[in-house]
Order: C-alpha cells, then sequence, then structure tokens
C-alpha cells in the first residue's frame, strides 16, 4: 500500500522527485531512514552516470572563523542554473565549515600520491604487526588508512554536523536534489 504522507516527508526532507522518494521507500519497506541511505546510494550512482559531464560553472564559499582562519572552496557543477540554486550555495558553505574545522589536506583518496601513502603504511607498521599473520596485517593496515583517510581527506571525513553521513553523502545527497554533477574542485585554508 502506498503512505503518501511518508513520500510526502521524504520529499520534504531530502527534496528528491516524488517517484524517486516512492521508489526508496518501497525498497526500504516504507522506512524513512532507510529510504534516505539508498537515495544517498541512488546519488552516488547518479553521480557516476554524470561522470563524464563537465562542471563548467560553479561558485567560490569564503568562511572565516574568529579573524583567525579563512576558507575559500571552489564548488562545481554543470550549469549556471544550479551555481545560484540557494541549496546549492548551503552545501558550499557546510564544504567551507567542514575544512575550517576538520583542516584536511586532500580532497579525495587519489589526490594522495603512493609516495605519501608508503609513507603512511611504513609508519603503521610496528613489532606487535609484523609479528601477525600477511593477511591480518593487510587487513589492520587497511583499516588503519581508512582512519587516516577520514582525518586528512575532505570526501572521507564524517560530516560535523552529523557524524553519520560523510562529506561525500552530503555531496551525493545534492547531487540527488539538483540532478547535477558537483565536485569540489579545490580549497585553501589561511590561518593564523
Amino acid at each position: 500500500m502506498i503512505d503518501l504522507e511518508k513520500i510526502k516527508k521524504l520529499r520534504e526532507e531530502t527534496l528528491a522527485s516524488f517517484s524517486l522518494c516512492k521508489e526508496a521507500l518501497e525498497n526500504s519497506n516504507w522506512d524513512i531512514e532507510k529510504a534516505k541511505d539508498y537515495l544517498r546510494k541512488k546519488g552516488g550512482l547518479k553521480l557516476d552516470s554524470r561522470f563524464s559531464k563537465e562542471t563548467k560553472n560553479g561558485i567560490i564559499v569564503s568562511y572565516v572563523h574568529n579573524f583567525k582562519i579563512g576558507v575559500l572552496v571552489e564548488l562545481r557543477c554543470e550549469t549556471d542554473f544550479v551555481a545560484s540554486n540557494e541549496e546549492f550555495r548551503k552545501l558550499g558553505h557546510e564544504i567551507a565549515l567542514q575544512i575550517a574545522s576538520m583542516k584536511p589536506k586532500y580532497i579525495r583518496k587519489e589526490d594522495i600520491s603512493e609516495e605519501e601513502k608508503e609513507k603512511y603504511i611504513e609508519g603503521l607498521k610496528d613489532e606487535n604487526l609484523l609479528k601477525k599473520p600477511k593477511e591480518i596485517q593487510e587487513k589492520i593496515i587497511e583499516g588503519k588508512l581508512e582512519k587516516i583517510y577520514e582525518e586528512t581527506v575532505l570526501l572521507e571525513q564524517p560530516w560535523i554536523k552529523n557524524g553519520d553521513l560523510k562529506i561525500k553523502d552530503l555531496i551525493n545527497e545534492a547531487v540527488i536534489k539538483l540532478g547535477e554533477k558537483i565536485e569540489v574542485s579545490r580549497f585553501v585554508i589561511f590561518q593564523i
């Protein structure tokens, strides 16, 4: 049975289309939180399908905290229509706040050079780790690398306002709402 109230509520919270909200709820037994997860994953798929699109437009967002930390973020999208959208601008502001608070070094995992990854891995190896079987060593290193990514990579960081979401999830939600490829192309942090 279709629950129009739940569809309406999910639409209000996510701004996704009626049909997408209905699909998400049907695929999650009409549980709104599970439906939001479904939409996030769908946003990731939508982003993958838009991967070849060019982000020729966008905005530069600034944030200054206590006159001591300043952040500039370049947030890109496909059209000037989305660049002028209030939701897109709010996303830029949230990302700028995240950067000011968590001070990531990279935007995505792929931005870390192989040389730097090797340095991280070497730093993780200690006597106790080397005593363990090879496959267990690899799993431990992989887990510790994920922790490093959460600290140093913007898209992998838990969002400061909701630790259940990563910044990439926040961007995927915006992709669902706005229907365009969105990416952080660069940022800079100024700190006194």
